[in-house]
């Protein structure tokens, strides 16, 4: 007789749990204690993202690559060619060596110790000095072009430095002051500024929009697991609220990392930011809560915890290829071009950028927004019909 009551006390603190994880803000808590009682979740959605904050950037934190190894074929063996040689050497770009021949050059390209070389002709000095079109070849590896630009522009400030000095030489010769004649040497002055990415390096250009793409993948897969751990409890079920609530908590932590990213770790690595703040934690608070929605989606969709890794792992390089970011989404194949648009990272990428490195205003990356608002509720429409068929079939089992 005396368990009845304990029987109807364990079965209404059950309907209770049950009705307040139907609520937004029940479904919002149970949802944050689930993120910190399950490791692995934690480990996605918070650890790991702060890691790569750290490292991801180390390898580019040099940022300028100089001293590259090349190498200069003489066939000319004049003071014309000395001279050259001299000035390709004091750049801070190269590291220079000569070879006897071409042949050896390209063998020592081929293996990896030079990344390109320049050819000074036979005769050229006899051709600059009689007044004859005259040039070298330079050639590069074009399969590292990092390397190959800065073989380029090495060899290409070398000549053209000696390339002025004997034009103002000549002018000198022939009447001309010396400091009209270095002023005529280049009658438009080139003068590059870089606006955005002040350093020029790579590091700079790739970690902001990788940045956003690690924020994506690791709220995406570690809210996909916790979905599909729900699942296979049979937990999954909730009402419109109850999904709003699991969203928001769920989009709560992909905030607090982009604000690490944007707040800290940028600035530890000195790339530009905070350009338009502002702006930029308005994007987070759609971009978020558009990932976090996608990862119920697909979590509803696999129904297995472990299935998220195996198949979310392997997209993000082609994720991050058709976003449109490091190759020209208008050079893509057509059907990515539609495709890639139904992917968060797609918009939110060059948003991201315009925003916090460029100090973009909203209204200028409206399309961003408006895209990611789309989104949101494609992935959220998705989700409201995968609940109704998931309920739809239980009632007919119930039947």
């Amino acid at each position: 007789m005396s368990s009845l009551p304990n029987d109807k006390l364990s079965t209404g603190t059950v309907d209770s749990q049950h009705a307040s994880s139907q609520n937004f803000f029940g479904s919002f808590l149970q949802t944050i204690k689930d993120i910190f009682s399950d490791k692995g979740v934690l480990l996605l959605l918070m650890i790991a993202p702060i890691i790569y904050g750290f490292f991801y950037p180390w390898p580019y934190s040099s940022e300028v690559v100089n001293h590259v190894p090349v190498g200069i074929v003489d066939k000319d063996n004049s003071n014309l060619s000395n001279t050259l040689f001299r000035y390709a050497s004091a750049s801070p770009q190269l590291d220079t060596r000569r070879f006897i021949d071409e042949q050896a050059a390209k063998e020592a390209m081929w293996s990896d110790d030079i990344a390109g070389y320049m050819i000074i002709p036979s005769g050229l000095e006899q051709q600059v000095l009689s007044g004859k079109p005259a040039s070298v070849s330079v050639l590069g590896n074009g399969g590292y072009f990092l390397l190959n630009k800065n073989v380029q522009m090495g060899f290409l400030q070398a000549v053209s430095t000696v390339s002025a000095g004997i034009e103002i030489k000549k002018n000198v010769a022939q009447g001309a002051y010396s400091a009209t004649a270095a002023a005529s040497t280049q009658a438009v002055p080139l003068k590059i500024v870089p606006l955005y990415n002040q350093t020029e390096g790579y590091g700079a250009y790739v970690v902001p929009a990788v940045s956003i793409l690690i924020l994506q993948q690791t709220l995406l897969m570690s809210t996909a697991m916790l979905i599909g751990t729900w699942y296979e409890q049979r937990r999954h079920a909730t009402s419109i609220s109850g999904w709003l609530g699991r969203i928001s908590a769920l989009s709560m932590f992909g905030f607090m990392v982009g604000c690490f990213y944007y707040g800290w770790a940028f600035e530890l690595h000195h790339y530009s930011r905070g350009q338009n703040m502002l702006g930029s934690l308005l994007f987070l608070l759609l971009f978020c809560p558009t990932v976090a929605t996608l990862g119920c989606v697909l979590g509803l969709w696999f129904r297995q915890r472990e299935r998220s890794m195996q198949i979310l792992i392997f997209s993000s390089l082609p994720m991050f290829f058709v976003s449109g970011y490091p190759w020209p989404a208008y050079q893509l194949p057509e059907v990515l071009q539609v495709i890639r648009w139904l992917i968060p990272t797609t918009p939110a990428i060059n948003t991201s950028v315009q925003l916090n490195q460029m100090g973009a205003s909203v209204s200028q990356v409206a399309v961003g927004f408006y895209a990611l608002a789309g989104l949101w509720a494609f992935y959220f429409v998705l989700l409201m019909g995968i609940r109704w068929r998931d309920s739809t079939k239980q009632r007919k089992a119930v039947l």
